[in-house]
């Protein structure tokens, strides 16, 4: 009639993507502004894995690629994204722990801890405690890994700064009076199978109120994955990540698995169990 208003859809807000700028993860995010047509529909909200973390507990964003350990934890409040990781069979190349003595002499020392990880630090304490059968003190820190190396004796790094840290020093194994130990190398050799760092994961809610959104998001989140693998040596020559050459961004990226396949999966169960066994769940 006339006069009257008439209705009209209200448009659908926008996703609240949780994104880590750590180089790992950066082909994902370039095929999502690659293949995304409509880059309306994504806000993307910034900051290292924990604080990720923590925005993804809290409701302040939908969905994320978060540490393995926050599903783990909470499977009751959060979908996985099928398809989707940060793994790797063998070493991972930007989880480090630098030690200024060996680790079969580094017992019961204090080890800093990087404040920007979740999973990393339980794997630590894994390797250590389970596999090596020691006793150390961590601390987390937000010191640099240099510093927290001079202050701790031994500390773990991850992301970027690892793996700047790691390209200074990792000359196999041992570089003047550090040795570096690469987590995900260690894992493998001790477990035979892969390590799964992060997983894509939603909040439930999120996803019961946003159906249509998050059916149109793990379209994109694909299309997203399957253009940055068959891009990633024009990606490594935009150098994301200063310090490193194209040929070593790319030997970093081609040791990450991006999918979610059944010895990944097998991998990241075990970590549960280990994890439910040291009381870290």
């Amino acid at each position: 009639m006339a006069g009257e208003k008439e209705k009209t859809e209200m448009p659908a807000s926008p996703l609240r993507i949780g994104r880590i700028s750590y180089l790992n993860l950066y082909p994902i995010f370039r095929g999502l502004e690659k293949t995304v047509e409509d880059a309306g529909r994504y806000r993307f909200l910034y900051g290292h894995p924990a604080l990720v973390n923590r925005r993804l507990r809290k409701g302040d964003v939908d969905a994320s690629p978060s540490s393995s350990i926050v599903y783990l934890k909470s499977p009751a409040d959060f979908s996985l994204i099928e398809g989707h990781s940060i793994s790797c069979f063998g070493p991972i190349r930007s989880i480090y722990l630098f030690s200024r003595l060996p680790l079969t002499e580094f017992r019961g020392g204090t080890i800093g801890v990087t404040n920007q990880t979740e999973t990393s630090a339980a794997l630590l304490k894994i390797v250590l405690k389970k596999f090596l059968g020691m006793n150390f003190k961590a601390r987390v820190t937000g010191l640099p890994a240099a510093r927290a190396l001079q202050t701790y004796g031994a500390c773990l790094a991850i992301g970027d700064e690892a793996m700047i840290a790691g390209k200074q020093m990792v000359k196999k194994g041992q570089t003047g009076s550090t040795f570096v130990y690469d987590l995900g190398l260690i894992w493998k050799e001790k477990t035979g199978l892969p390590f799964v760092f992060a997983l894509w994961i939603a909040r439930k809610d999120s996803v019961a109120q946003n159906k249509k959104a998050f059916r149109g998001f793990r379209r994109d989140l694909e299309r997203a994955k399957q253009y940055a693998l068959a891009h990633l040596e024009e990606a490594s020559k935009e150098t994301p990540l200063k310090g490193l050459a194209p040929e070593d961004v790319l030997r970093y990226w081609r040791g990450i698995s991006y999918g979610l396949d059944p010895m990944e999966k097998k991998g990241l169960a075990l970590f549960r169990k280990y994890a439910k066994e040291l009381d870290l769940l």
